[in-house]
């Protein structure tokens, strides 16, 4: 495709140069462009392909960024990077020192505010409307939010502020039936029969005091400049329904919408996912997960799933598939979740509530307040703990271990393999009087025979891996993978002794106390952040037994990590075989 007119347009100055009637060929051109860049560089790809003439669109009537625009997530941003100034470098896209696969302050002023999570665009949006009624400011106020989004608490909370302030908002939902998963609950269903023309009830958005208009078909882009350049004459709280297809313009991506959220490499021309040969490999940690919860369920029939709208990529989906009455997805609801969670668990049942750790901090006062505090047996997994990889900052599970050991009557573990998964999810249903935190990592494992008999794990005992003379090597979770391997590396590998502690939360006392009494230099390594985690929890410990050995901790530094492959990040941050075997070596 000759994108003689996306050639030409590096900012929206130029955008808006261009004849109105020119625009359907642009959005040709512009979903051209994310598909083959996303093609081999991979990402979000349906999300954008959905909101390609809405992007265009705002950016053609609003004068952005002096107004304001905000997207929710920002997945369905690729677009918007690609009219704002970075063009020329959006095949940097997610990679290492490349631009961020989502909106964010520091990259861009077209990026008015850094998103990554749910629900936020409204909040931030109303924020800064007041701001600038208070400044005297003459700005629009845009939000774009999903219908899955809109559904959680946090997005209500913005409606209903907003309905009884004169800001000047505008909140456009992008209805197309689909997050990550299928959309679900009560308001999916109400946009569906709001679309078919048979909703009967009152609009809710009206009643929430916004004027609302549509729904209109958001491919459109005639109708949808039409009704933006209207709503800009409207004073107050305005909403405007518009009705697209995730992964428009791509026929595989339509028609499998959750598989193309972010499909990795595909051939760009026919659409078709690159598939690798045929290679043994050991499953993802989410799929361990996925079948053995349902391999449990099956005998125990008080177990129950719960994820807030992550089935796929939690991989419930398995049990929701076979047991679909015990297996809940809430929706971006998390606070929801874990109450829900807790409210089961007062009735006997046995909730395995899956998060991910970057989702959960989100949840953080049900978890201490309704769950920890009453001492329920709810049993949380936290799927992509630790450094997540392109997705960055706002991905990376780096502080689970700091902001969850801190909470009474809760037990953190986090497995070193499948096979320590599997082991502490079986103990956990057994029969707990106290709520557990298992958190594991993105990606595959190492164990390719991982689907092993079950055995119960004792609480808070730890594992000798390796003996050793001089230097004791304490680390927890999957990071002993690279533990290992250094000290393998090592010339002399008898130096150095290797515990896998498993428990955060409570701490192998006694293997403690036989480690401080053993060795004089202790090195603690954890994928989590050295502020309040794993390391910090042995100085205490250090510190309360009155030891004055030598403690060094390895993790993630005191700053915000940023986007690249999960091998470049602990390459970075010293966390990988390579930068351990260096770090041992200088202490030998």
């Amino acid at each position: 495709m000759q994108n003689n007119f996306l050639n030409h347009i590096n900012s929206p100055n130029e955008l808006r140069l261009l004849k109105q009637e020119d625009l359907p060929q642009l959005a040709k051109e512009l979903r051209g462009f994310i598909i083959n860049i996303v093609a081999t560089k991979e990402g979000h790809l349906g999300a954008s392909l959905g909101v390609v003439e809405l992007t265009i669109a705002l950016h053609y009537v609003f004068n952005t960024p002096e107004d304001q625009l905000i997207w929710d997530v920002g997945h369905q941003a690729y677009g918007h990077k690609i009219l704002t100034e970075r063009k020329a470098i959006f095949h940097t896209n997610r990679q290492m020192d490349g631009i961020s696969g989502f909106p964010k302050r520091e990259e861009s002023v077209y990026d008015t505010f850094g998103v990554g999570h749910a629900s936020t665009s409204i909040s931030a949006a109303l924020g800064m409307a007041i701001a600038s009624q208070l400044k005297g400011e003459d700005k629009h106020h845009i939000a774009v939010i999903g219908d899955a989004s809109i559904a959680s608490g946090m997005a209500f909370e913005g409606l209903n502020h907003a309905g009884v302030t004169d800001a000047n908002l505008l909140v456009i939902l992008n209805d197309n039936a689909i997050g990550i998963d299928p959309s679900v609950g009560a308001l999916k269903q109400y946009l569906t029969n709001v679309k078919k023309g048979t909703q009967k009830q009152d609009n809710i958005f009206e009643a929430l005091n916004f004027d609302y208009s549509g729904p209109i078909d958001g491919h459109d882009i005639e109708a949808v400049i039409s009704e933006l350049r209207r709503l800009k004459t409207v004073k107050g709280p305005k909403f405007l329904h518009i009705i697209t297809t995730k992964g428009k313009g791509l026929k595989q991506a339509e028609e499998n919408q959750v598989k193309y959220h972010a499909p990795g490499k595909f051939d760009a021309k026919t659409g078709n996912l690159i598939v690798k040969g045929e290679i043994i490999e050991a499953p993802k940690y989410q799929d361990v997960f996925g079948h053995t919860i349902l391999e449990l369920a099956k005998e125990n029939t008080n177990i129950v799933g719960i994820t807030p709208a992550m089935p796929t990529g939690s991989s419930l989906k398995y049990m929701m598939d076979e047991i679909p009455d015990r297996a809940f997805d809430v929706g971006i609801a998390e606070q929801h979740a874990v109450t829900l969670a807790a409210g089961m668990a007062t009735q006997g049942l046995i909730p395995f509530c899956n998060i991910y750790s970057t989702f959960l901090q989100r949840a953080y006062d049900q978890i201490i307040h309704d769950v920890a505090l009453q001492k329920l047996p709810v049993i949380f997994c936290l799927d992509r703990a630790g450094l997540v990889g392109e997705d960055g900052a706002t991905h990376h599970g780096a502080f689970d271990l700091a902001y969850l050991r801190c909470i009474p009557n809760l037990v953190v573990f986090a497995p070193r393999n499948e096979i320590e998964l599997r082991n502490i999810m079986y103990t956990a249903q057994l029969g707990l009087e106290q709520p557990i935190a298992i958190r594991y990592p993105r990606g595959r494992g190492v164990t390719i025979d991982w689907k092993q008999p079950f055995n119960k794990i004792k609480i808070g005992q730890g594992i000798l891996l390796k003996e050793g003379s001089r230097i004791a090597v304490l680390s927890i979770g999957s990071i002993a993978r690279n533990v290992t391997k250094a000290i393998e590396g090592l010339s002399n590998t008898k130096e150095i002794a290797h515990y896998d502690m498993r428990f955060v939360k409570p701490l192998d006392e006694n293997m403690l106390h036989t480690v401080f009494k053993t060795y004089n230099i202790i090195i603690t390594v954890e994928d989590g952040t050295i502020k309040g985690g794993f390391g910090s929890a042995i100085l205490e410990f250090a510190s309360t037994n009155n030891y004055k050995n030598t403690i060094k901790i390895l993790g993630v530094p005191d700053r915000f990590i940023e986007h690249g492959s999960v091998d470049e990040l602990q390459k970075y941050i010293g966390l990988d075989a390579e930068g351990l075997l260096h770090y041992f070596n200088s202490l030998l």
